[in-house]
């Protein structure tokens, strides 16, 4: 745990990462995008979900810095932002599964 103080901004971007995370579509999309990268069409059959919703939630989750996204002529692709919010996840399934 860090030593020094958290800001109050600090709090609000944290409260912001749990909020992202504590959604199933959201989770599925990260898991999806680990290790690779994704277009909406390959996150649509992997989450399970209509195009809509899938855009939905990755404007969330890249406007939480958590995914970003690549366009290449008419696609667009998925990947995530960085490792950090896996490790996060990693920590939360060890504390569940003890």
């Amino acid at each position: 745990m860090t030593t020094r103080r958290i800001l109050p901004d600090e709090i609000e971007k944290m409260g912001t990462i749990f909020k992202m995370l504590s959604d199933e579509t959201r989770l599925r999309i990260i898991f999806a995008l680990k290790g690779e990268e994704l277009c909406v069409a390959h996150l649509c059959e992997a989450v399970g979900m209509e195009q809509s919703a899938v855009s939905h939630q990755l404007r969330n989750l890249k406007a939480a810095r958590l995914i970003k996204s690549r366009k290449d002529g008419k696609n667009v692709y998925y990947s995530l932002d960085d490792e950090h919010v896996l490790h996060v996840i990693d920590q939360v399934l060890e504390h569940i599964r003890h």
